[in-house]
C-alpha cells in the first residue's frame, strides 16, 4: 500500500488517539498461533473497508494484513467500544484545539422532535 493512501486513511495525528484505545493481544502461554500484526495496518485496513465501501473478502493485499484478521479485530474493537471512544478522543482533541463549534450541535439537536412516551 501506498504511503499516500495510508496517510490520508489514518494520519499520524488520528493514530495518535487511536494507539492507546486499542487492546493488546497477549502471546499465548503454550506458544505457536501467527506472528503479531501491525496494528497501524489493521486499522487503516479497516478504515479503508468502512470508508470505500469495499467486501471485507476484497480488501487489497497492499494493507499487509488478511481481510480476516482486518474484519475480526473489527469485531473486537466493536465489542469492547473502541468507536464510541475513539469518537469521544477526537472531539475531546478538537475541543482542546479550540476547533469544536457546539453552537450547530446545540441547534440541530433542538430542530429534532422529542419522542413522546406514550401512557
Amino acid at each position: 500500500m501506498s504511503a499516500d493512501l495510508s496517510k490520508r486513511l489514518v494520519p499520524d495525528e488520528l493514530w495518535e488517539l487511536v494507539a492507546p484505545l486499542l487492546p493488546s493481544f497477549a502471546v499465548r502461554p503454550q506458544g505457536g498461533g501467527t506472528a503479531p500484526c501491525d496494528e497501524r495496518a489493521v486499522f487503516t485496513a479497516v478504515v479503508y473497508v468502512l470508508t470505500s465501501g469495499c467486501a471485507w473478502r476484497h480488501l487489497p493485499p497492499t494493507f499487509g494484513t488478511s481481510f480476516a484478521t482486518a474484519h475480526r479485530r473489527f469485531t473486537v474493537w466493536t465489542e469492547i467500544g473502541l468507536w464510541r471512544r475513539l469518537h469521544r478522543a477526537v472531539l475531546d482533541e478538537l475541543g482542546v484545539r479550540g476547533e469544536l463549534d457546539w453552537t450547530s450541535e446545540i441547534v440541530e439537536s433542538a430542530s429534532v422532535r422529542a419522542k413522546r412516551k406514550d401512557r
